[in-house]
Order: C-alpha cells, then structure tokens, then sequence
C-alpha cells in the first residue's frame, strides 16, 4: 500500500505532538512558591505553647483526614472529645476547636487550599466564621 502525501502527514503529526506536548515545556522550571500562612491571630498570639491538635507536620499532611475521622466519630459514634498523640484532650470541633485559633479563614484555609487547588466540603455545613484580621 503507498502512502500519498506523507510529507503532509507527516507534518501533521509533528506538528500535533508539539502542540499536545506544549503545556509540559511550557511549565517546565517553573515552580509556584507556597502560600505565606498568616498565624499571627490573637487567639494564637496568647498561647503560650503555640501547638496545635497534633505536631505541625503531622497537621499539614493530614489534618483533612483527622477533621473526616473527627466528623464520623461524632455523627457514627457519639464521641466528642478527641485524645492527641501527646495525651491532651480536645473537643471535637471544627469551629469551636480548630477555628478559635485559625480565626483568619481567609489567609489562613483558603490560602492552602486555593494553593493546592483542594475543595473542601467543610462550609457546605458548617457556618463560616466572621473572620479576624
């Protein structure tokens, strides 16, 4: 079987590889700097530990899955409290717990999340705090 016009094909194929290929060349090097998190609420600024629930490390890998563990072991279980890795016990809340120091939902949440392109379901239920600044 003869191919006709194999230059045009050819062509053709070249040129869609590099239009398909474009967006990895054109980001490549380039890396988007992570957010600047604000923690300086009042809340935190009167800590006199500044520890969260658990280590920060463990938070910034995790906290979606602490705050998923958080919501079925109260609605499933009826459990309200939730004992850290370093034996304090805390209320299992998302607004009374986690957002009595993270007050700046603005700078703070949206900032990681918008980063990392995340949605959380979280505001779907609960009310959004009126924010500190």
């Amino acid at each position: 079987m003869k191919l006709y016009n194999r230059g045009i094909i050819l062509a053709g194929i070249v040129v869609f590889l590099i239009l398909a290929s474009g967006p990895f060349w054109y980001g490549r090097g380039r890396a988007v700097s992570p957010p600047d998190l604000k923690l300086d609420t009042p809340a935190i600024e009167q800590l006199k530990e500044k520890l969260c629930v658990e280590p920060a490390p463990y938070m910034r890998a995790n906290h979606m899955r602490l705050l998923n563990d958080w919501r079925d072991s109260v609605v499933r279980e009826g459990k309200r409290t939730y004992t850290a890795a370093d034996g304090k016990v805390y209320k299992i809340s998302l607004t009374g717990t986690c957002l009595e120091c993270h007050s700046n939902k603005e700078q703070f949440c949206d900032r990681c999340h918008d980063y990392a392109g995340a949605k959380p379901a979280c505001w779907d239920c609960h009310i959004i705090p009126e924010e500190v600044r």
